[in-house]
């Protein structure tokens, strides 16, 4: 447990945790998140929003709702995915400080004082960073690669290892109620706000228990919502390619032609030449499309102006 002096009994703390089939952990989460911020002499709430979970969870958290107070929950009608709900979370929380942490406990209720401590002194938004985690080699190989990409990419950058997890001040949460963003990708909503930040480092530990429903097509989903949303650096490409290959196009039909005109009983084009050309252009112009569709979705997504979760259910809101 901790304790500080220095934490004003008026101050309201808000815990995110969101999950999906976390019965074997959001009991202990919720546990220690209690603990975490009893100790701290604060008011606090803790907001659970489960995604539609079909192992238990559901009514393990009507029961954990029925004994304690704090527990607000929210049950969605179906899962909205791993962006949309706990942002929906978010903007539901009250705190003076809103603190997401997710439910499989890879990020540790006791680095909720530490959270605080960087709060009080001064910034607006402190994100957890992993230095290292028990996880397989390909996946950390894939977040690096990710991050490394992403940070070239954006204007304002990317905090390389954070994952959204940490701790968010009143000021940004209002920040982010103003923004229209069907898919938000929170981390790069942050940095362009330009909101004081801090970091603090841990290494993440395997999950206690149950299976990680971030796979490989959340982390490629995520991937392209951050080069999407936050940057122009694959329109800018296909411009770049464009142009290159026109080049090189216009350059290959010059030594042809100047080849043909010096040798021409000889000189002969044949098929390989050709059907190399042709399976180039269409393979480039196949990546185009793909750039285009995925900036026409993100278009089409705006338009819609759906809500960002359809709620079945709260418990402990008043």
């Amino acid at each position: 447990m901790h304790t500080d002096d220095a934490m004003r009994p008026q101050t309201l703390v808000s815990v995110v945790t969101p999950c999906f089939n976390e019965v074997a952990n959001v009991e202990e989460v919720c546990s220690r998140v209690a603990g975490e911020l009893g100790a701290l002499n604060c008011d606090f709430e803790h907001i659970v929003i489960d995604n539609a979970s079909t192992d238990g969870t559901v009514e393990l958290l009507r029961r954990l709702a029925a004994k304690w107070p704090h527990l607000r929950v929210i049950l969605n009608r179906r899962n909205f995915g791993h962006l949309r709900s706990p942002y929906h979370a978010v903007l539901q929380a009250k705190g003076d400080a809103v603190i997401i942490l997710a439910a499989d406990l890879q990020d540790p209720p006791e680095l909720i004082p530490e959270l605080l401590k960087r709060w009080r002194a001064g910034a607006e938004v402190v994100l957890l960073v992993k230095t290292g985690a028990d996880e397989s080699r390909w996946r950390q190989a894939l977040r690096r690669l990710f991050y490394r990409v992403l940070s070239l990419a954006s204007p304002v950058g990317i905090v390389r290892g954070a994952h959204g997890s940490g701790l968010y001040s009143r000021a940004t949460i209002e920040y982010l109620r103003t923004l229209p963003e069907p898919y938000p990708f929170l981390r790069g909503l942050v940095l362009e706000g330009g909101f004081s930040l801090d970091t603090i480092g841990f290494h993440q530990p395997m999950r206690k228990a149950g299976k990680s429903s971030n796979g490989i097509r959340n982390l490629y989903d995520t991937a392209m919502l951050g080069l999407i949303t936050h940057s122009r650096v694959l329109l800018r490409m296909t411009m770049s390619a464009a142009i290159l290959l026109g080049v090189v196009s216009a350059l290959l039909a010059l030594f042809y032609f100047v080849r043909k005109l010096l040798d021409w009983d000889n000189f002969t084009l044949g098929l390989a030449p050709l059907v190399i050309g042709v399976f180039t252009v269409a393979s480039v112009q196949l990546f185009f499309l793909a750039v285009m569709a995925e900036y026409l979705g993100d278009i089409h997504s705006r338009l819609r102006n759906q809500p960002h979760v359809v709620e079945r259910e709260r418990l402990n809101f008043d």
